[in-house]
């Protein structure tokens, strides 16, 4: 016999979920910044990298958001 589960999916609320990060990333060099829980510290390292790097002109962030499936009911 089998039975299936609904599950709901959604960002992860609990309180010992992994905070929400990002990462600012040089789309010419590769380059890196910190991975951190601030957002701003991001921005301020893409200008550091800007002004070192005047022609390094576009930049990516990348955002870690963790998710957590939510069990329903069985059918």
């Amino acid at each position: 016999m089998y039975r299936f589960r609904e599950y709901k999916i959604g960002p992860d609320l609990r309180p010992e979920a992994e905070p929400i990060t990002s990462t600012m990333k040089c789309t010419t060099c590769d380059a890196s910044g910190p991975t951190a829980e601030e957002f701003e510290e991001g921005t301020e390292w893409a200008v550091r990298h800007l002004k070192a790097n005047p022609g390094h002109l576009e930049h990516r962030e990348h955002i870690t958001r963790p998710y957590w499936a939510e069990p329903g009911a069985w059918q």
